[in-house]
């Protein structure tokens, strides 16, 4: 039985607007009501495997906590990464951790991205089978995708002798190629698109990883060793991971290793990398084009529209993406949608925030939306999950008035607490500790006006909190 482990650890910055380091690509809903990440685990259902582990940024925790619930999906544990440092040192703790679950034998593990799209699953798991004898043998087996183009934005990889069960040595790793390069690539027919998919037993790897990278393995190892654990989330050492190279898997070990073998997959994948490649793969209309929300075309073709919150309407438009969300509107030629990573960079650059959160904020309790703000004052509208609440707090600049839209709220103020409802409304005064909770059973809606000299979020003294945030 295989031990699933999924990446949820990137920003999928060439999905802005709508994709954000605060709720990036991989939990968005892209193709159905399920996340890329629910979907990546749902397509195991036709494989004999363990209860999947999730590794992801610490501030997502919650996001993959809430989603996995949601789903119904039993996980086998989420890992929190302290900071990002790439694929080879999350596959190290993902190993490291499916070996003291399970010390009795060597799992093999089945490596994947969360943030992938995959239209043929049958062919999928097809592929991950004949994988697993590889895995047995003490190979490190990576899944190369059958090119359809000449495709730049991939590295490759050079399938070399054949295996007597189907597979490929790895005859070499290639960087992303120019476009002559990419269709030599493709008229040879012995290259493979690189998906960062893999398969290998935990050992193994962790061997490939001491011998080719020991200062990654020593690092990864120092971190584990005093390990965490808090319901499904386990948790590392903070400043021996903080220390580790920041290295891909590919770099580390599948291009030193001499077990290296690949299998080729014809399963319509998709990284799901840019918004070119997001209409690649998604239905069109007569006119070629996607999408998706409040939308109304004329005249346009071969596009990309997607509408968050308003009307959106084109004219006269041919390979254009247009993306709307409640507080950015992204405008680009299809064929250049790769550079939207700059837009990215001159926002951070430029001290704003659009690039790290949604206007729409999620949390653990439930979620918040910024309505409007003013030079001291800000309106927002909280929904707060039932049964979840908000931490005992205090503040130091700022009052809040809480009016209740629908539902029914507990608000503790100093010792004191109250119940109040639809219609009502309650006052907190500068520095005095409160809580919020939703003891019902449907969402409560607030509308929360702040008002005072300093508006912003940091300024929340947590006195308890029910999620560990303190």
């Amino acid at each position: 039985m295989i031990q699933p482990v999924i990446l949820a650890g990137g920003v999928g910055s060439r999905l802005w607007p709508l994709s954000r380091e605060q709720y990036p690509k991989q939990f968005l809903s892209l193709f159905n009501s399920d996340s890329l990440l629910v979907n990546t685990i749902n397509r195991l259902g036709n494989i004999n495997h363990k209860p999947p582990v999730v590794v992801c940024n610490n501030e997502h925790r919650f996001l993959v906590a809430e989603q996995l619930r949601e789903s119904k999906i039993d996980i086998g544990g989420i890992i929190l990464e302290p900071a990002g440092r790439n694929t080879a040192p999350a596959v190290a703790l993902s190993a490291l951790y499916a070996v003291k679950q399970d010390n009795t034998q060597d799992p093999i593990l089945l490596i994947l991205a969360a943030d992938h799209e995959i239209k043929n699953v049958r062919q999928f798991c097809d592929s991950i089978n004949q994988a697993i004898a590889l895995a047995e043998q003490g190979y490190l087996v990576t899944f190369g995708i059958v090119p359809t183009h000449p495709e730049t934005g991939y590295g490759y990889i050079q399938a070399g002798q054949t295996l007597s069960n189907g597979g490929h040595k790895v005859a070499g790793f290639k960087e992303k190629p120019d476009l002559a390069t990419a269709e030599e690539y493709l008229a040879s027919q012995r290259y493979l698109w690189n998906s960062g998919m893999f398969m290998f037993r935990a050992s193994v790897y962790l061997e490939e990883l001491k011998k080719h990278r020991p200062d990654i393995y020593n690092s990864c190892v120092n971190s584990f060793s005093s390990l965490e654990s808090d319901l499904d989330f386990v948790r590392v050492d903070y400043k021996n991971f903080s220390e580790c190279p920041s290295e891909s898997i590919d770099y580390a070990v599948m291009e030193n290793t001499d077990k290296a073998v690949v299998i080729s997959l014809d399963a319509g994948w998709s990284d799901v990398g840019s918004w070119s490649s997001l209409w690649d793969i998604s239905d069109k209309d007569l006119h070629g084009n996607v999408s998706n929300g409040d939308v109304i075309t004329h005249s346009t073709s071969d596009s990309y529209i997607y509408s968050e919150s308003a009307l959106v309407t084109t004219v006269g438009l041919e390979n254009i993406v247009v993306v709307q969300t409640k507080d950015a509107v992204l405008i680009a030629n299809r064929n250049s949608v790769q550079d939207v990573k700059h837009i990215v960079e001159n926002i951070r650059g430029s001290g704003r925030l659009e690039h790290r959160a949604h206007r729409e904020v999620f949390r653990p309790w439930g979620k918040y939306d910024s309505i409007d703000s003013g030079e001291r004052y800000q309106v927002k509208h909280l929904t707060v999950k039932p049964g979840e609440g908000l931490s005992l707090q205090l503040h130091h600049h700022r009052t809040e008035h809480w009016i209740v839209v629908s539902g029914t709220a507990k608000v503790t103020i100093a010792d004191e607490a109250k119940i109040i409802s639809e219609n009502e409304s309650i006052f907190i005064p500068v520095g005095t500790k409160h809580s919020l909770e939703n003891p019902g059973k449907i969402p409560l809606d607030i509308i929360e006006v702040r008002s005072g000299s300093y508006l912003e979020e940091d300024d929340i003294v947590r006195l308890a909190d029910r999620y560990g945030r303190i």
